[in-house]
């Protein structure tokens, strides 16, 4: 089971930039606050905005899981690279589940030991970068034949998705022919409405949804992520199960039990009452690390708000920021410890690594680094992890661990839905809706207009002059 351990956010290990614990106590308004909030959140859940609360459970799991496994029992035994076409909430989950449970060098491996296809999760228009995985497959698979394109978009009108789309349409005509090149593409869209339904209809490709009233960040527990991560053998259903459990925990209406209730309270609190405005993830597991990527597109487009539910300007949220241990000890820690006391730190930890961890061997006598000798690559990650931990402690900076006992889907699963619960409790205590996001719109438009859209000249023209040529370029 997941844990979460805040003592070093209270006042008692990191003096005034902590919070007194009496404050959290079974008495205390936080705790009336989180009782008040959790009675909220059960009334709504599986409401509006909040339908991703449901993914875990029936019917939304059946119906999910059908869908995708019988996607997967087509495609996957005639399929040697998958492509994910997809930005934001239609790419980071795909990619956090994938570095998450899968090794480092999946893509490496043979198709025998790899048990699935190759993933490539392309989420940005770089060209140099689109072009470069576009190059690879056609050189090991010219014909596109064993190559999936999964084109994840649910209006089908995001720029970067749709160039992607296109792009790859085009391709697969190309190659294969107008008739065949759609077994090539597997849609991830919505269920009825918007431009891509209508293309997958007209095109006939094989569609899963992105369900009704679940926002892209909030997504990676539907077909959104479950596809490409079942594609590459990763247990979907054990993913679903630990969101589930973590879904129950999360339920009480005691603070002290309640996960996310605590993990929203402690970082809201700390951001308004000690000024703790920014959230350093720290994942002590570089298959973590990506899980942190995830977390900030949560974190900073839920609560990164202008405007309260009562239409008062607040400028509410907190910057998400990723680190790696123990890699940024020896580039971050510096400032973390001596810089601004203006953060709040999230260590992640892994409890037993299993078959995964390496053992230092004996027989090299050189003095200074003989105690090494006969130890193991898991004690010493825990060791700089808790060494820093204590420096952080020592330098009165607030943090919390969650430890995951093991990295397998079940945790990941338990992690996510922490997350994602714990977002929606600080947007009730923000007072902000953290389900829109009306602010990435105006590049969303403003890209439009620059890039010709009928209907968005007036967008060209601000831009062009708000960014006229000036002299201060050097």
């Amino acid at each position: 089971m997941l844990t979460l351990n805040y003592a070093n956010c209270l006042s008692d290990r990191v003096g005034a930039h902590g919070l007194d614990a009496g404050t959290l106590g079974p008495t205390s308004d936080a705790a009336k606050d989180a009782a008040r909030l959790t009675k909220s959140l059960a009334g709504s859940r599986g409401k509006g905005w909040e339908r991703w609360r449901d993914l875990p459970f029936d019917p939304a799991r059946s119906e999910h899981l059908d869908a995708v496994n019988a996607v997967v029992r087509k495609k996957r035994g005639k399929c040697d690279n998958l492509v994910v076409l997809g930005i934001g909430g239609s790419a980071l989950g795909n990619i956090a589940l994938h570095a998450s449970l899968k090794p480092a060098t999946y893509n490496l491996l043979s198709r025998k030991k790899r048990g699935g296809p190759r993933l490539f999760v392309v989420d940005n228009v770089d060209p140099a970068y689109f072009g470069s995985i576009i190059r690879f497959i056609r050189e090991e698979d010219p014909d596109l034949e064993r190559t999936v394109f999964n084109v994840v978009s649910k209006s089908g009108e995001t720029a970067e998705t749709a160039a992607q789309f296109i792009t790859i349409r085009k391709l697969l005509i190309d190659t294969l022919g107008k008739k065949k090149h759609g077994k090539q593409i597997v849609a991830i869209t919505d269920p009825a409405h918007g431009t891509m339904r209508k293309i997958c209809d007209a095109e006939g490709y094989t569609t899963l949804p992105v369900p009704d009233g679940v926002g892209g960040r909030f997504s990676v527990l539907s077909p959104v992520g479950l596809f490409s991560a079942a594609m590459c053998g990763i247990d979907i259903a054990a993913l679903l199960d630990g969101a589930a459990a973590m879904d129950q925990r999360c339920r009480s209406e005691k603070l002290a039990q309640n996960p996310a209730a605590m993990l929203a309270t402690v970082l809201v609190r700390l951001g308004r009452e000690k000024g703790k405005v920014n959230h350093v993830m720290m994942p002590y597991s570089n298959g973590l690390y990506l899980l942190a990527d995830w977390y900030r597109q949560l974190w900073a487009e839920s609560l990164g708000k202008a405007q309260s539910l009562d239409g008062k300007t607040v400028y509410a949220g907190f910057t998400p920021i990723k680190a790696l241990g123990t890699t940024d000890q020896h580039s971050q820690v510096q400032l973390y410890r001596e810089g601004p006391n203006d953060k709040v730190f999230c260590l992640v930890s892994v409890d037993e690594w299993g078959k995964h961890d390496v053992k230092i061997p004996t027989g090299f006598e050189v003095e200074p680094i003989l105690y090494l000798q006969g130890s193991t690559f898991a004690s010493l990650i825990a060791a700089e992890k808790r060494a820093t931990e204590y420096a952080l402690v020592e330098s009165e900076r607030p943090n919390l661990t969650i430890a995951f006992p093991r990295v397998d889907e079940t945790a990941v699963g338990e992690f996510i839905a922490l997350w994602e619960i714990a977002t929606a409790y600080a947007g009730l205590m923000l007072n902000v809706d953290a389900y829109n996001q009306p602010a990435v719109e105006t590049g969303k438009v403003a890209t439009f207009g620059l890039m010709g859209r009928a209907g968005y000249d007036e967008w060209k023209d601000r831009v062009d002059k708000a960014l006229a040529p000036t002299a201060h370029t050097i």
